[in-house]
């Protein structure tokens, strides 16, 4: 049986989401940068994969099903773990409750948008991926790449650490804007598929 490359690099990615997990909450030297390089080892994954596939017809049903998953996992464990960071700026309940609002609208976007896929494939109606929808992705990422090694960066260098924070902190907040942007568009432009 011919080996599924994109296939095998989701599932490396879903694997990479515990030794992400165990990177960022194990105390050592460099734990946190350690998580984030592993986090953007995932994303590349997460672009090869989709290339791969379209470049050598290599789509298929379970790639369609777990890519989305390793997406959606990976994303909602590095957000969690921005949560519980203790922030390096005053007041820490007012970081701690925009970082919480920017994870909830995040997290339910995308459920929102897996049940309407869901629905979608049920009336086997196609939808294609937008560019809401990519340049959304790619911000979310950028956001986390920054915001994950934070606090090891503030123990290196504190204007290294102000600087991955704050940039991390805006590109969260755009992030966010399109998330619910791009959700609402790809909701309404696909509108065919909650008509009975």
């Amino acid at each position: 049986m011919k080996k599924n490359i994109p296939n095998i690099l989701t599932i490396i990615r879903i694997l990479m989401i515990p030794v992400l997990i165990i990177l960022f909450f194990v105390e050592f030297e460099g734990h946190r940068l350690a998580a984030a390089l592993v986090y953007f080892f995932a994303c590349l994954t997460d672009f090869f994969d989709g290339y791969l596939a379209r470049k050598n017809n290599l789509v298929t049903n379970f790639g369609k099903f777990i890519d989305p998953i390793a997406d959606k996992m990976i994303i909602a464990c590095s957000l969690v773990a921005i949560c519980v960071t203790d922030p390096i700026v005053e007041p820490v309940v007012v970081y701690k409750t925009l970082i919480a609002i920017c994870t909830m609208l995040i997290l339910s976007r995308e459920l929102m948008i897996s049940v309407f896929r869901t629905i979608a494939a049920d009336k086997r109606v196609v939808l294609a991926a937008d560019m809401f929808g990519k340049v959304k992705t790619l911000v979310q990422m950028m956001a986390l790449f920054a915001l994950l090694p934070v606090a090891d960066f503030v123990v290196w260098n504190k204007l290294a650490g102000e600087v991955f924070f704050y940039g991390g902190f805006i590109l969260l907040a755009l992030a966010t804007v399109l998330t619910v942007v791009s959700g609402i568009h790809y909701i309404v432009k696909n509108k065919v598929v909650l008509e009975d």
